[in-house]
């Protein structure tokens, strides 16, 4: 999965709880995310922003909340599918409440490989057969028959 795919797949599951998600698309969006937000400090940045929220101004950019507003959701979907990939719950998201060692559990979580074939919450995504012992599901190698 690319990056504009990964980011399409996650805008048009936009608040789907259900099914699983690839490592890909949960990294791709992240990344999507953590860029959109760079840009967008960097244009607050020059328009004066931190200065005047720290001067008593008018708060943190409306841009940026209203993009946070927009992704919140998606992130969080997109989050709890990717849980579903490795067979967890999606209550496992309030990990990241647990200070220090809560979003370091999820990190790894997150960046750990799904289980291989159907789970509870669905199809694999990446369309594996689940891993088995040799001579357990097809052979890439072709049958040759003997006469």
């Amino acid at each position: 999965m690319d990056f504009t795919t990964a980011v399409a797949t996650c805008f048009s599951k936009y608040a789907t709880f259900a099914g699983r998600a690839r490592r890909a698309e949960f990294w791709w969006f992240a990344l999507f995310n953590f860029g959109v937000t760079l840009i967008l400090a960097v244009i607050d940045a020059g328009a004066g922003g931190p200065h005047r929220w720290m001067m008593g101004g008018e708060g943190p950019s409306p841009v940026g909340t209203l993009y946070w507003l927009a992704v919140f959701l998606p992130s969080l979907a997109v989050t709890v599918r990717r849980l579903h990939d490795i067979d967890r719950s999606g209550w496992w998201v309030l990990l990241q409440f647990v200070p220090l060692i809560g979003p370091l559990i999820l990190i790894w979580f997150l960046a750990t490989r799904g289980t291989a074939g159907s789970n509870r919450f669905g199809p694999d995504p990446l369309g594996q057969p689940p891993a088995g012992p040799p001579g357990y599901g097809p052979s890439p190698v072709p049958r040759v028959e003997r006469r």
